[in-house]
C-alpha cells in the first residue's frame, strides 16, 4: 500500500520503495544510499525540518546495515504532525551513507554512534569519529557478528 508522501515522490520520479506502514501508522521507505541526500534535501525544502531521531541496525549476520531517520514535518499545528521513516540500507564491507549532518544538525551524535557501533561511514560528516568507545577500540560492537574480546576493563566500577 502506498501512502501521501510516496505518491508524492512517485509524482515527480524520485526513486525510492514503500515498505508499508508500522504499527503507529508512520509511512516507511526504502531510499538507496546514492539518491539519500538529493531526496533528504527535498523532503527538508517539502517540510520534514525536524530529525526526530536517527538510529541504525545489523539486518542480519554477514548481510546488510541499515540507518534510520524518522522525519517530522508540522504543517497543520504540532497536534497533527505528519511522520514519515526512511530507511536506507548499506553493504555490510563498505558500508556508506551521505550525512545528513548539513540538512538536520541534530543528525550529528546520532550518526557518530552509529558509526561507532555498527560502522556505517557517513559521507561528508565534519566530525565522523567514536563517541562512546575508545578511538583503539577495534570493530563495531552493535554488528551480529562481533565476536566480544574476553577481557572486560572495570576502571571506576565502583
Amino acid at each position: 500500500m502506498q501512502g501521501r508522501l510516496s505518491a508524492w515522490l512517485v509524482k515527480r520520479g524520485l526513486v525510492h520503495r514503500s515498505l508499508g506502514f508500522d504499527y503507529q501508522g508512520i509511512e516507511t521507505l526504502q531510499i538507496k544510499p546514492e539518491d539519500w541526500y538529493s531526496i533528504a534535501v527535498i523532503l527538508y525544502v517539502y517540510g520534514y525540518n525536524y530529525l526526530r531521531s536517527q538510529c541504525a541496525y545489523d539486518v542480519a549476520p554477514g548481510g546488510l546495515l541499515a540507518s534510520v531517520y524518522h522525519l517530522t514535518r508540522i504543517q497543520y499545528g504540532v497536534d497533527q504532525p505528519e511522520e514519515v521513516c526512511i530507511k536506507v540500507f548499506a553493504p555490510r564491507k563498505n558500508p556508506r551513507i551521505p550525512s545528513v549532518f548539513w540538512i538536520w544538525k541534530s543528525a550529528d551524535f546520532q550518526e557518530r554512534e552509529s558509526y561507532d557501533m555498527l560502522g556505517i561511514s557517513y559521507d561528508n560528516h565534519p566530525r565522523l569519529k567514536r563517541i562512546l568507545m575508545p578511538e583503539s577500540w577495534i570493530g563495531w560492537p552493535l554488528r551480529k557478528d562481533y565476536i566480544a574480546p574476553n577481557f572486560y576493563e572495570i576502571q571506576d566500577a565502583h
